[in-house]
């Protein structure tokens, strides 16, 4: 096995990546206080090409050093919309038929080795607050709860890690959906 260089990977680059078929995948911060956390978010909606990141509430905003510390570049890449609230954001999405869910341990959440994307509707991810989680109120639009199962002694997953594992399982449903057409 020899390492692959960056000319090994032949990624596009940021324009050619702003050209690209995205997959039809939309992420939503509740409120995210961390801006190493909003930067590694920027990073995974670039890696698994999703179409939009929605930054909501408090929420820090491109450009800020801390957040490009993590995102390394990938704030130039990805398509981002501030909104003042998340409802704001999860309504606008829900007016354009996005299947909302929220990424969060909730009665009847849906452990997400057994969630399924609808190959038929867009798909918006709702991730919370590093410490409260997704809002209630948001919950309560949402078509549904998806949980990362754990087994540990800890109750959660860094936000970062939460939606990478999520975005990864998301985007080979859909890859997946697209081989079979």
């Amino acid at each position: 096995m020899k390492k692959l260089s960056m000319e090994d990977l032949n990624r596009m680059d940021v324009n050619a990546f702003k050209q690209s078929n995205k997959f039809p995948v939309v992420v939503v911060l509740d409120n995210v206080r961390s801006m190493n956390n909003i930067g590694s978010i920027f990073r995974s909606c670039d890696a698994f090409r999703t179409e939009l990141l929605c930054l909501c509430g408090i929420t820090a905003q491109p450009p800020h050093k801390d957040i490009e510390k993590t995102a390394i570049g990938a704030t130039q890449s990805v398509a981002w919309r501030y909104f003042d609230s998340t409802q704001t954001a999860v309504d606008y999405l829900i007016d354009r038929d996005y299947a909302v869910f929220a990424i969060e341990q909730a009665e009847q959440s849906i452990p997400l080795n057994e969630f399924e994307k609808n190959p038929h509707r867009k798909l918006a991810l709702v991730f919370g607050n590093e410490v409260l989680g997704v809002e209630q109120e948001i919950i309560d639009k949402c078509c549904g709860c998806i949980e990362i199962p754990q087994f540990g002694t800890k109750h959660s997953l860094n936000i970062a890690v939460s939606a990478g594992i999520v975005l990864w399982h998301v985007v080979m449903q859909c890859r997946q959906t697209k081989e079979e057409r």
